[in-house]
This record gives C-alpha cells, sequence and structure tokens, in this order.
C-alpha cells in the first residue's frame, strides 16, 4: 500500500476534520512538536500540503522549510496570515472557505449594530442590577430605523449586509477598491462615504494594504451620533484613535468582533457603555463551523483527486 502523502496541521481543528484528514494523509500537527525547528528540518521536504487558519496562516520560518508543499487549504475565508501572491509565485495553491460563513458573518455585524443602537448590554444590566425597581426606566436608545449604513468592502459578505440592512429600510453605501454592478450608492472616497453615513460597518479584508484604513479622519468623519461595527479584521481600524475619538465624544458607539491584538483589548473600551464586544465570534455557529470544516477537507480531497482546490484564493486562480 502506498505512503500518504504528508500534511502538516497549523493550528487546532475539530474531529470531524481530523478523521478526515487521517483518512487521507500521514498529519504532523506542528504546535505539537518539542523542538519546531528540528521537526521542520527533518521532516519539512515530505510535507506537500498545509491545513491552516485564517490566524495562523503559514509562518514564514515554515513556508521556507517545505520545499515540496502543493497546497494550502485554509479554514477561513480571510487569509491575510499567508503570503498568497509570493506561494502562488511558487506554484503552490491556496484555498479558503467564502460562502459558507457569509450569514453568520453578516449577522453578526447587524446583531452589534441592534445592540450597540439600542443599548442592550447596559439595558440587560439595568434589570440585573435592580436599577428598573429602584430608578424606573432608563434612558431612551436609538433607532436602527431608516438610517443610513456604509459598508467598507463589498464583497460577498458586505452584500449579505446590505440584504440584511435593508429589512430596516436602510440607505445603503459601500467603498470598494472598484465600482460594482449593485444597486447601493458608491463611494470612492471612504472619508466622504463616512460623513454621509450613520452607521459603518466593515468587512474588508485585512492585511498591509487596508491596515489603519478606519483612521481618525474616517472616525471623525462619521461623527459624535455614528457607530462603527467591525466584523473585518483589528488591523482595519486605528484602535488608538477609536479609544480615543470615543473617550472625547466624537464618535457615538462602536460593536467590535475583532482587535487588533486579540485577545488582548484594551481596558478603556470594556469600560465603555456605548461599546459592545465580542471574541472574534462573526462565524461562531455550529452549523457554519462545520460548514467551514468540511470545504477545508473537500478542498484537499479534490486537489489529491486532480490537482485542483473547490475554492482557490484569487491570487491562486491562473494555476488551474
Amino acid at each position: 500500500m502506498p505512503e500518504k502523502p504528508h500534511l502538516l496541521q497549523i493550528g487546532s481543528v475539530t474531529d470531524r476534520m481530523r478523521s478526515r484528514f487521517e483518512a487521507e494523509f500521514t498529519v504532523h500537527i506542528l504546535f505539537d512538536q518539542p523542538d519546531r525547528a528540528a521537526f521542520l528540518a527533518q521532516m519539512g521536504r515530505q510535507i506537500e500540503a498545509v491545513a491552516t487558519d485564517g490566524h495562523w496562516g503559514v509562518p514564514d520560518d515554515v513556508m521556507a522549510a517545505l520545499p515540496n508543499l502543493k497546497v494550502v487549504s485554509s479554514y477561513g475565508v480571510g487569509y491575510d496570515a499567508i503570503d498568497a501572491d509570493g506561494v502562488a509565485a511558487k506554484g503552490i495553491l491556496v484555498a479558503h472557505t467564502p460562502d459558507v460563513l457569509n450569514d453568520e458573518v453578516a449577522n453578526t455585524a447587524i446583531m452589534l449594530w441592534l445592540a450597540v443602537s439600542r443599548n442592550l448590554i447596559p439595558a440587560d444590566r439595568w434589570v440585573r442590577s435592580g436599577d428598573w425597581e429602584a430608578k424606573g426606566n432608563m434612558p431612551l436608545a436609538q433607532s436602527v430605523q431608516n438610517r443610513t449604513v456604509g459598508i467598507v468592502g463589498f464583497g460577498r459578505i458586505g452584500q449579505t449586509i446590505a440584504d440584511r440592512a435593508a429589512m430596516f429600510d436602510a440607505r445603503v453605501l459601500y467603498h470598494a477598491r472598484s465600482e460594482k454592478d449593485v444597486p447601493q450608492e458608491y463611494y470612492a472616497d471612504l472619508t466622504e462615504m463616512a460623513r454621509a453615513s450613520d452607521v459603518l460597518i466593515c468587512i474588508t479584508p485585512g492585511g498591509a494594504a487596508t491596515r489603519h484604513l478606519i483612521n481618525a479622519d474616517v472616525i471623525d468623519a462619521l461623527g459624535p451620533d455614528g457607530i462603527l461595527i467591525n466584523v473585518a479584521r483589528g488591523s482595519v481600524v486605528d484602535e488608538a484613535a477609536l479609544v480615543t475619538a470615543l473617550s472625547e465624544g466624537r464618535l457615538g458607539g462602536a460593536g467590535l468582533d475583532v482587535f487588533e491584538a486579540e485577545p488582548k483589548v484594551p481596558d478603556a473600551l470594556k469600560q465603555m457603555d456605548n461599546v459592545v464586544l465580542t471574541p472574534h465570534i462573526g462565524s461562531a455557529t455550529v452549523e457554519t463551523r462545520q460548514a467551514m470544516g468540511d470545504l477545508t477537507c473537500d478542498n484537499l480531497s479534490q486537489f489529491l483527486k486532480d490537482g485542483t482546490v473547490l475554492t482557490p484564493v484569487p491570487e491562486c486562480r491562473g494555476l488551474m
């Protein structure tokens, strides 16, 4: 019986994923190795496939130690932790898991918007603390109806968020690298879009090109009544500028699922009643994570069959 190809697993996986990996590959778990450098030196040339996720990607030292790598399958839609251009230049395919998480990430964005606007966390605390009995009704919140919603990034998830926002009779604007054939209004200038928006929702890819795209100027344009929602990457928002604007009342509120140095979150944000914080749970439902895991495995299985993957990242589509 021929030897199974060797796969390097970076990060954790579900039992369901592990069973599928082991059925088709000899699996090596990077983080189980007591001496990473020694392991890579010994086994690196044998590894043809990598299974990773959007957080870990493929570190430079690992990539350099895998001269015979042919395919990387990443669990997640974001792949900024992988040098996709560099990998593609070597003829290596990179796959990710788009589409299967569109609905849940969009739902999370809307959930954060509603929670900030309607003061959900303070309202919950108002009841639990006894303030409702002792002090009566809490201050009024802000409606989500008929708002202008600006979406930063207008790929599949951005367009799903736009569909959700329409349910609240929102006027939807979007900023992207180029105008799309969609009914929503395009803004080439992000700051101008922020100025026109009541709510700004970030769902653009991470990476160097979008680092601190939401800077002090954009935040100031959104203004003291505006709300910033980030379900993209923490690096997209200048976190220090955000904290300052919220502290000084130059921004009305924020709903944040991602952070610059997660899981570390600035203490100042934790103290603010007009900020809702969630621990990067955009796609974190049983159903969606199972679909993501299945697609991660499906991409590897497809590669073993015919050298292609089902959902390559754009940089690698020319290799198929």
